[in-house]
């Protein structure tokens, strides 16, 4: 199965769809350093890296009909700065709101899927009309803007085709969820939206997969059985000592036992890496403590024993206290390179060749390798049934 892939940033989302079973026809991203990143890995042939025709462009000269129709899957995380709670809340003023454009591309190849990620500020009550605007373009993206239309103007159209009930031509089923990463597996809260749009024609019923871990389920393993301790190899006097609010949360179990798998953390992410103020030999790539760390308020570390808090490429640079590790002694510092590539699932074989802060930036815009995969994963799945259909019926 086929993918073009937009806004691909480092290559988190595309390297994740990869995993799932997908060829890339394209892999294009405007930012020369984030290019630098996946050609680096390519040349080194990282597996799947190493087959993707990586361009370097900007998506509004991109002619996307040169890629042609009907491919499989069309995927970006199209640009997050006007929607991002820490940004200018520009939004749809914004020049670097780039959703027309991936509309642009949905018209123009026809894709079977579209999956698009965003921040969680995109569905903000100030944003909320203009998301039901590119939700609406995403269904009906053939009926265009004109030239001296505005968007308002567009949507109400739009608002009137979609209610009318009248089929017109390429039509998407377009549905989004806020996902937590956590929930999924990734040691790392991060909440973005997901947009999953499949073409009517395919007739097939989409939901996002459930989630596979829980808080409650980290918290029982943590707090009354105690096998997270075990399994991280942490002694009896080296355990924290429960409090009186999590020892009032424990009496709240009871004989309950939560079916989910328990969050990750960090120090389960970190387990088998060395400490990165020892001497490292040559394997142990991007690993180098960068030093000055401090927390500040509203800018604290992530505690060991909990998901990461959400890695962050700030809107003028790398936010400090959010990209950093807080030691039980209350210490912090700043994550490497290679731990935060391990808490946004990249795999070890991935480098990143910029300086901490460009490679911290690039990490904090990616989607999670794994997170982008289990959805990849779903959508394969469903293709395949459209096709395993589609045979049967040529058959007989």
């Amino acid at each position: 199965m086929d993918a073009l892939e937009l806004f691909a940033g480092a290559g988190g989302l595309a390297l994740g769809i990869s995993n799932a079973g997908f060829n890339h026809l394209g892999v294009i991203e405007w930012d020369h350093d984030a290019c630098e990143s996946m050609r680096f890995n390519k040349r080194r042939r990282i597996k799947h890296v190493s087959e993707w025709p990586i361009h370097e462009a900007d998506v509004t000269k991109v002619k996307f009909s040169e890629y042609g129709e009907n491919i499989d899957l069309l995927a970006g995380g199209v640009p997050c700065q006007p929607w991002s709670q820490g940004g200018k809340h520009a939004g749809q003023n914004d020049q670097r709101n780039l959703f027309p454009h991936m509309i642009r591309a949905v018209r123009e190849t026809k894709p079977k899927v579209v999956l698009i990620e965003n921040v969680k500020g995109l569905l903000r009550e100030s944003f909320s009309t203009y998301f039901e605007y590119i939700t609406l373009s995403l269904s009906h993206p053939e009926i265009k803007q004109k030239p001296h239309e505005t968007w308002q103007e567009h949507l109400a159209k739009l608002e009137q085709h979609h209610t009318s009930g009248r089929s017109r031509g390429l039509e998407y089923k377009v549905t989004h969820r806020l996902l937590n990463a956590a929930d999924y597996g990734i040691p790392q809260r991060r909440e973005r939206v997901f947009i999953v749009a499949f073409r009517s024609d395919l007739g097939l019923d989409w939901s996002f997969p459930d989630p596979t871990h829980s808080a409650d389920s980290l918290f029982y393993s943590q707090w009354i059985t105690g096998d997270y301790w075990k399994e991280q190899d942490i002694s009896q006097a080296r355990r924290p000592v429960p409090n009186e609010r999590i020892i009032a949360r424990a009496r709240k179990f009871g004989l309950f036992e939560p079916t989910e798998s328990a969050w990750n953390t960090v120090r389960s992410a970190l387990h088998n890496l060395p400490d990165p103020n020892q001497q490292l030999d040559s394997r142990w790539k991007n690993h180098t403590l960068v030093p000055g760390a401090r927390s500040y308020v509203g800018h604290t570390g992530s505690p060991l024993d909990e998901p990461a808090k959400t890695l962050k490429a700030g809107d003028h640079g790398v936010p400090g206290g959010e990209n950093t590790l807080a030691h039980p002694d209350g210490k912090v510092r700043y994550f490497t390179i290679r731990e935060a590539a391990r808490l946004q699932t990249f795999p070890d074989t991935y480098s990143f060749p910029g300086s901490w802060t460009e490679s911290m930036r690039q990490l904090g815009n990616a989607v999670p390798v794994k997170l982008a995969q289990i959805l990849a994963i779903r959508i394969q799945k469903h293709l395949s049934m459209y096709h395993a259909q589609k045979g049967t019926r040529l058959i007989a």
